[in-house]
C-alpha cells in the first residue's frame, strides 16, 4: 500500500509508524485512520517484528482532527450534517475511525506511543490505545473538544485514568504535561525531549528480546481483563455521544463561529474558560 499520510520503517525486530502530515500537525484526515490500520495488522503479521512506535513527524505527534478540513468548511461534511441530521451516518463513519485505531490495541505485537509536542484530541485516542505511552515531561496530551464539538470515542481515559481523573479531563476538557501524565500513572515515563529516543529504544531493547508468542499471550491477558470491562458498549456509547456533540446547539455555534473567524479563533474562545450559554448563539463574556 502507498501511504499518503504515514511513513512505516523497519529495524531489527522494531518498527516504526510514524504520522507524517508535519505542516498540519499530523492532524487527522480521511485516509489516516485506515492507514494506521493497514500498517499495524501488516506489522503484526510480521514474525521478525515484536514491537511498533507510533510517533509524530515535525512539532508534535498529534494535533487531532483537521479542522480546517472538519469545521471551517462551509456546507454539509463528514460528521457534520445539515439538519435534521441522521445520527447513524455519524456513527458509522467515527465507529469506523475508532475501530482503525483500535487496532494499535488489539494488535498481538506491543505497540508504544513516542509523544513530543502535543497529542490532543483525536491525537490522544491515537496514543492511548497504544499499550505504552512514553512522553516528552514538557508535551500535552488531552481533549479538549470536551468542552463542545467531541467526545473521545476510543473512551481510553476512562480505563487508563480512573474513575475521579478521567471525569475531570472528560468534563474541562483539561491537557496534561508528560510530567503530570507520568504523576497520574497515564505515561509509562516522561523525559526530557531530547531524550525521549533514547527512553523509547531502552523500552523496544527490553521488549524485543521476547518471543513474539510470549509478548502475544501475556498482551491477550491484559487486554481481555479490560474488555471484560464492557470497553467496546463504553466506545459505542462515546461514538453516538460524539457525533451528538457537533448538532447540538453549541455545536453548531462552534463551526459557524469556525467558518467566521477561523479555526484558531474558534478553537480559542472554545477554550478560554468563558461559558457558552446553552442554546447561545455566542459565549458569554466573562465577568470575574
Amino acid at each position: 500500500m502507498e501511504y499518503k499520510t504515514i511513513s512505516v520503517a523497519v529495524k531489527g525486530r522494531a518498527a516504526t509508524i510514524t504520522l507524517n502530515r508535519p505542516e498540519r500537525l499530523n492532524a487527522i484526515v480521511g485516509a489516516m485512520p485506515g492507514e494506521i490500520r493497514h500498517a499495524v495488522e501488516t506489522l503484526d503479521n510480521d514474525s521478525g517484528v515484536h514491537a511498533i512506535v507510533v510517533e509524530g513527524a515535525g512539532k508534535g505527534f498529534c494535533g487531532g482532527y483537521d479542522l480546517k478540513h472538519y469545521a471551517e468548511r462551509e456546507g454539509e461534511i463528514t460528521g457534520n450534517q445539515e439538519m435534521p441530521w441522521d445520527p447513524t451516518i455519524d456513527f458509522r463513519f467515527m465507529w469506523k475511525n475508532t475501530d482503525d485505531f483500535m487496532s494499535l490495541w488489539r494488535s498481538n505485537t506491543p505497540t508504544i506511543a513516542k509523544v513530543h509536542g502535543a497529542a490532543v484530541a483525536g491525537g490522544s485516542d491515537i496514543a492511548l490505545c497504544c499499550d505504552f505511552l512514553i512522553m516528552a515531561d514538557d508535551a500535552r496530551i488531552g481533549y479538549p473538544p470536551a468542552r463542545v464539538w467531541g467526545v473521545p470515542t476510543p473512551s481510553m481515559w476512562v480505563y487508563r485514568l480512573g474513575l475521579q481523573k478521567a471525569k475531570h479531563m472528560m468534563m474541562t476538557g483539561k491537557l496534561m504535561t508528560g510530567t503530570e501524565a507520568l504523576a497520574d500513572g497515564l505515561a509509562l515515563d516522561a523525559v526530557a525531549e531530547a531524550q525521549l529516543g533514547a527512553r523509547v529504544d531502552q523500552l523496544l531493547h527490553e521488549i524485543v528480546a521476547v518471543p513474539k508468542n510470549q509478548l502475544m499471550m501475556t498482551k491477550m491477558v491484559v487486554n481481555q481483563a479490560y474488555e471484560n470491562m464492557g470497553l467496546k458498549h463504553t466506545q459505542m456509547l462515546a461514538t453516538f455521544f460524539d457525533g451528538v456533540s457537533r448538532h447540538t446547539p453549541e455545536g453548531i455555534w462552534f463551526r459557524e463561529r469556525a467558518q467566521e473567524v477561523g479555526m484558531k479563533q474558534a478553537v480559542s474562545e472554545r477554550d478560554s474558560g468563558a461559558p457558552i450559554a446553552e442554546g447561545a448563539s455566542k459565549p458569554i463574556p466573562r465577568t470575574d
